[in-house]
């Protein structure tokens, strides 16, 4: 066989372990820190070779999914601990029609995000928001990281997650002291005033675009 056809083969290999091991995780409901099992474990219940499951482990670590502990054992990082997917927006972020549309689609999510709270947060849910504004300083990245988590609609907290990281790519972030609007937005959402929140919000953004 040549070096291509082994080396063709060797990448079969390794793609393949790579996705047994995220079946797995989502088998097991693994979540970032939780313990990923050792390499025998491993290499026993996927039934491949324990060097297979060595370079799959190592190439998920490079990427910064997993990071191993010395004396503790593999862990699942948080995906936002990683720089991986800001490093590839570096690369192909450079459209400005593409900023464009990202930004355009951050501010969507956002919205739905504000009316996912106002329609089905419980009242103490937004009284702890309100709390908590008045108790942190933040800037408006922090606001709307913690309004995707508090929403109960994880799938669309994980994507403005994502959406979030390449918009720092992008460097169509900017960065927004705690002031008045932010008062007035919890207000809104205290009172479930959807149509008034939603105003606020592109005021909000108006006043961003123009201090860019």
């Amino acid at each position: 066989m040549s070096d291509l056809g082994t080396s063709n083969q060797s990448t079969k290999i390794y793609l393949d372990v790579v996705e047994k091991i995220r079946c797995m995780m989502e088998e097991d409901h693994l979540i970032p820190g939780d313990k990923l099992p050792s390499e025998r474990e491993l290499s026993e219940r996927l039934n491949v070779g324990r060097s297979s499951v060595r370079e799959a482990l190592r190439s998920l670590e490079l990427l910064g999914l997993i990071e191993t502990r010395r004396g503790e054992g593999t862990f699942i990082k948080d995906f936002q601990e990683h720089k991986l997917v800001e490093l590839l927006g570096t690369f192909f972020l450079q459209n400005s029609k593409v900023k464009e549309d990202l930004e355009e689609t951050k501010v969507l999510i956002e919205i739905d995000c504000l009316r996912i709270i106002i329609s089905t947060s419980s009242d103490e849910t937004l009284r702890n928001l309100a709390a908590w504004t008045e108790q942190n300083e933040f800037d408006d990245e922090m606001f709307f990281k913690h309004i995707s988590e508090i929403n109960h609609n994880r799938l669309i907290g994980r994507i403005w997650s994502i959406v979030n990281t390449y918009s720092k790519a992008a460097r169509t972030i900017s960065e927004r002291a705690k002031g008045d609007e932010y008062y007035s937005l919890v207000k809104a959402l205290l009172e479930r005033n959807e149509e008034e929140a939603i105003h606020i919000y592109l005021h909000k953004i108006r006043n961003m675009s123009k201090s860019v």
